[in-house]
């Protein structure tokens, strides 16, 4: 495809559909965006047959994991859009009193999504909600190693939106590598860090602006203070969704000493109420994406470690669900991000070594805690970096509309989510609109400088540190202001008259 493909007419034609206008329309945002969600409305069984056949999703997981957070996206961006694309009033500083300042969001032009194969349909739909919301035209391309749900986004989006403003690329390896020697205006990619630095090596040719969203292994810390029924539910539930192909989902437990087998036997009745004697048999566990990494997850697994699971099936990609304890920080399993059902449980002293421990490691994309102290908690948030928190769940963060989801480090960069996916997806551009009179006013900063005009240097100087001092109490401020007001007159009456 890639040799036979004209990407750059593609990005040329989307780049002529931009410089149209017709998305810089409130209305026609609108309709897009109306448009996409039909598509959710009208297409679902197609989209969760797909998504069997992938990855063994069972309907309710689609529709609870895939499509309804891609709607919840449409209606929050839709109730802020309007706000958003008028332009913001910022109150003025003291440089610029008699000016308005303002900050108006415009769109970068044409975007390159790349969306990943573990959620393949809420990962290229959701970003693609942003970007058009946000004006841009886009070309999405999804994740080739989910084939059937990537064959059904191609089919149904030419069918519901303006192919000006969207296309849909299929493809591997050589069909990514093709779009990425195109100019873009941005790129969105979700993946695996190898690729995210590919993709930000490519990006830095044109000085492209990126996100990048990229997991990495993300802790759940769980101390003594707990209902551990409580803690396994919800840690179960987020680490075994999806067979543990999930960016945010737990990838090792580091448990404070003592509570260790209850907390596995915890787990292990969590497991067997979600899923049953035989996880294999249950509509509700889906299967390894595919044979490569099959391989890669079962070699990650100890028979010595192993307290619950371990049973695998290569020829239906089935690995159960397992838990593994006496686990040290140098084991493979620690090495990498698991991206499987596999639950490692590390002990700890406290919370303390806890921290010292998540700190020795890359900064992940979700932490996660357990503790019903709030000194720990706070503990905990001030002296560990990532890039969301869930305390005493999991997850879940990433599902508030108003929080932005993202990386920090190698888990990567920038955040969209709700109201920030307009901002991630626009140039938020500084403006100044000045006022022509009073430019005695002004005479100050044009030389020549007179030295009497030096005491004036001094009176707003001391204004200003009033302003800075400002935490002491509100007086100084006040005073400041009525310093530096002072000053004004003065500054306009020494140059009308001078």
């Amino acid at each position: 495809m890639s040799q036979e493909f004209n990407y750059n007419k593609v990005v040329s034609d989307l780049r002529i559909s931009f410089a149209n206008g017709k998305l810089k329309s409130y209305e026609v945002r609108c309709y897009q965006l109306s448009q996409l969600n039909k598509l959710l409305d009208e297409n679902n069984e197609a989209i969760c047959d797909a998504l069997w056949k992938d990855l063994r999703k069972s309907k309710q997981e689609v529709k609870l994991f895939e499509i309804l957070p891609v709607k919840a996206e449409i209606a929050e961006i839709m109730v802020q859009l309007e706000k958003f694309m008028k332009p913001e009033r910022i109150q003025s500083d003291l440089q610029n009193m008699q000016n308005t300042l303002e900050i108006r969001s415009e769109p970068y032009g044409i975007v390159l999504i790349l969306s990943a194969w573990n959620y393949p349909f809420l990962l290229a739909l959701k970003p693609l909600v942003g970007a058009i919301a946000a004006g841009n035209c886009c070309v999405l391309k999804p994740s080739e190693l989910a084939p059937n749900i990537a064959t059904t986004i191609g089919n149904l989006i030419p069918k519901y939106l303006d192919n000006e403003f969207v296309k849909v690329i299929n493809g591997g390896i050589p069909e990514t590598t093709a779009l990425l020697r195109e100019r873009f205006d941005y790129i969105f990619y979700i993946g695996s860090t190898n690729v995210g630095k590919i993709i930000l090596k490519a990006a830095s040719n044109y000085f492209t602006p990126v996100t990048l969203e990229m997991g990495g292994k993300c802790p759940a810390i769980v101390d003594k203070s707990c209902d551990l029924d409580v803690v396994a539910n919800r840690i179960a539930w987020g680490k075994f969704i999806n067979a543990g192909q999930t960016c945010l989902t737990v990838d090792y437990i580091l448990c404070v000493d003592g509570i260790q087998d209850e907390l596995i036997n915890a787990l292990k009745k969590s497991i067997l109420k979600f899923y049953g004697e035989d996880p294999q048999r249950s509509t509700d566990y889906g299967r390894i994406i595919n044979n490569r990494n099959f391989q890669r997850v079962t070699k990650l697994i100890k028979k010595s470690n192993i307290v619950h699971g371990g049973d695998f099936d290569e020829k239906d990609l089935y690995i159960s669900p397992t838990i593994l304890k006496n686990i040290s920080v140098d084991d493979d399993i620690m090495k990498e991000e698991i991206f499987g059902p596999l639950l490692p449980i590390i002990n700890v002293v406290d919370v303390k070594e806890a921290v010292q421990l998540v700190n020795q490691r890359e900064k992940p994309l979700a932490l996660y805690l357990f503790s019903k102290e709030k000194k720990t908690i706070n503990f905990v948030l001030q002296n560990t970096s990532s890039g969301g928190v869930t305390v005493n769940d999991v997850i879940m963060h990433a599902t508030a509309l108003s929080l932005p989801f993202g990386g920090v480090g190698e888990s990567g960069m920038g955040a969209y989510n709700g109201i920030h996916s307009l901002k991630t997806f626009s140039h938020q551009k500084s403006c100044l609109i000045a006022s022509q009179r009073f430019e005695s006013l002004n005479n100050v900063r044009y030389p020549p400088y007179p030295s009497k005009e030096n005491f004036m240097f001094r009176f707003i100087t001391d204004g200003l540190n009033k302003k800075i001092n400002r935490s002491r109490g509100n007086k100084y401020w006040t005073t400041g202001a009525l310093l530096i007001a002072c000053g004004v007159v003065i500054l306009a009456y020494f140059n009308n008259f001078r």
